[in-house]
């Protein structure tokens, strides 16, 4: 209990002293180097120019918090989906796979005007936007995962006359969960960056309507450094939250038998 207790005061602790330290640095690198503040302003001015942006920040945190969970849940139901179906058949795997691959590997940029024209401006193109870029890794891992079950126990079900929905159920999927959490913790990453550049292009200006990717390009446009870091900053709170939230769900669902939770715990 106490080498528990320990390991979690550390996992506090370092982080926290590598923080200080970083600021530290900061203010040391932009005092000595005489920085301006149009290239690298002090933190306690990002603090500043972010409670005074705070209405447009938080506006445009709740509608890109909004676009991502949107462009999130239907990359997750939909790859979860499209992995089963490609796990129970290998004419499907055979079949569609190659195309699913070879739209992974075209840029979303080259999409994005396509998306537009389809969808329009506003939340529909950017919700399908970073449903395209959530979309892939969560395909890749959990199919690799259903279709990489144990040979030998796959044999054991079919001797014993399961149905490929049973065997499905009761091998595929238990061991596919280490592998579309993976998937889920790499899209939870690239959702916050789908949600920006989709309302960097899709997104409806100004307003109440607008997310943090056209906040960030007004402040751009108006020499906003400091605010600039502040939505910064306020964007990565987007993906430190998505991501916390998938590693916690992550350790719920396999803290007590897979072999790296258990590990950790010995």
């Amino acid at each position: 209990m106490a080498r528990r207790m320990n390991g979690i005061l550390a996992s506090f602790t370092w982080p926290l002293v590598v923080g200080l330290l970083f600021l530290g640095v900061w203010y040391a690198a932009v005092t000595w180097l005489d920085i301006p503040e149009y290239q690298l302003p002090l933190p306690h001015r990002i603090l500043e120019e972010g409670v005074k942006e705070g209405p447009t920040l938080w506006s445009g945190l709740l509608q890109t918090t909004y676009a991502c969970l949107l462009g999130f849940f239907t990359s997750v139901a939909g790859g979860v989906v499209l992995s089963v179906m490609l796990a129970l058949s290998d004419i499907a795997y055979r079949g569609i796979y190659p195309y699913i691959l070879m739209l992974k590997m075209t840029p979303v940029i080259v999409l994005a005007p396509i998306i537009i024209i389809w969808f329009g401006q506003g939340i529909g193109s950017i919700t399908v936007i970073t449903f395209l870029i959530c979309f892939f890794p969560i395909v890749a891992n959990t199919t690799m995962g259903l279709r990489s079950a144990d040979r030998g126990l796959v044999d054991l079900f079919r001797v014993y006359g399961a149905s490929r929905w049973q065997a499905m159920l009761h091998l595929r999927i238990p061991a596919a969960l280490p592998y579309f959490f993976t998937g889920l913790k790499i899209a939870a990453a690239l959702t916050p960056i789908g949600a920006l550049y989709g309302d960097t292009v899709a997104g409806m200006g100004s307003g109440a309507d607008a997310g943090l990717g056209f906040v960030v390009v007004i402040f751009s446009s108006q020499l906003k450094v400091p605010a600039l870091f502040a939505a910064a900053f306020t964007a990565c709170a987007i993906g430190f939250l998505f991501v916390g939230l998938v590693n916690l769900l992550s350790w719920w669902a396999l803290h007590r038998w897979h072999d790296a939770y258990q590990q950790e715990g010995n």
